[in-house]
């Protein structure tokens, strides 16, 4: 990676990223793609509790420890997060990966399912496949927008699904930095983008089209190597004409930005 230019789509990781490629002897071009926007409703928060005394919840899904950790917060606001350990304790607890886990474990929040490498809805859904839905109210915590995947997936074997929104993705305020990537890109300065998940993808085509830039972004990136996360990400930049370089095993930063140095370094 030494000399090379690696394009930063991360906001909330940004700092800690520009970090490992500076040490590989990179140049971190920041450019972020999604502004997280809390989106939780302590009324319907306090609603839904109330609800769950009459119909308790038979299964909840955390998403992400982000999420989770915004739903404790609302709760600890509204002095009602005994009764959500209460009704968590009563349930089936499934998590999606490592970060919601720590954030349940540090509520002492007993977890029955755990989504198993690398941590998308497939292996969510591997985890359920012998538990009985049908009937079964399934509450999911939503990161960022609707996985229409699962909640397709649970509603089709039976399950009653309510979704709890915690915060929402959005464009950055700021979309400067986006155009100058793209501007980069025309002129190849950049010798690799790294996506850590697919709405910075479908973000960064979304300011490309307001610009009627998007064939342009297509061949730049494609001319370019592309460093994905994981499976959802990969399956969003291949939706958008974009063919993946690097996606590392396991989904996490430090062997995100280790393969992106041994790409680099071969070229």
């Amino acid at each position: 990676m030494l000399d090379k230019t690696i394009a930063l789509l991360e906001n909330r990781l940004g700092d800690q990223m520009a970090d490992l490629v500076k040490k590989y002897g990179g140049t971190p071009f920041s450019a972020p793609a999604l502004a997280e926007i809390p989106d939780i409703d302590p009324a319907h928060i306090t609603e839904l509790l109330k609800e769950w005394d009459l119909k308790p919840p038979d299964i909840f899904i955390f998403q992400t420890g982000v999420g989770v950790k915004a739903l404790f917060a609302a709760t600890d606001s509204l002095n009602l997060t005994d009764q959500l350990l209460g009704r968590l304790e009563a349930a089936q607890v499934v998590v999606r990966g490592p970060k919601p886990t720590a954030v349940l474990r540090s509520r002492n929040v007993r977890i029955d399912f755990s989504a198993k490498e690398p941590y998308t809805t497939d292996e969510v859904l591997f985890e359920l496949d012998s538990v009985m839905l049908h009937g079964k109210r399934v509450v999911v915590q939503r990161y960022g927008e609707t996985n229409w995947e699962l909640q397709t997936a649970l509603e089709g074997k039976g399950a009653q699904v309510v979704e709890i929104a915690t915060y929402r993705w959005s464009l950055p305020e700021n979309i400067e930095p986006l155009i100058k990537l793209m501007d980069a890109l025309d002129r190849n300065e950049i010798d690799a983008v790294a996506f850590t998940s697919a709405s910075q993808a479908n973000n960064l085509f979304s300011v490309a089209q307001q610009a009627g830039r998007q064939e342009t972004l297509k061949n730049s990136l494609n001319r370019t190597v592309i460093a994905s996360i994981g499976p959802v990400c990969t399956a969003a930049l291949n939706k958008l004409g974009i063919r993946v370089n690097i996606e590392p095993h396991p989904p996490k930063l430090g062997p995100f930005i280790t393969a992106i140095n041994g790409m680099l370094s071969e070229s």
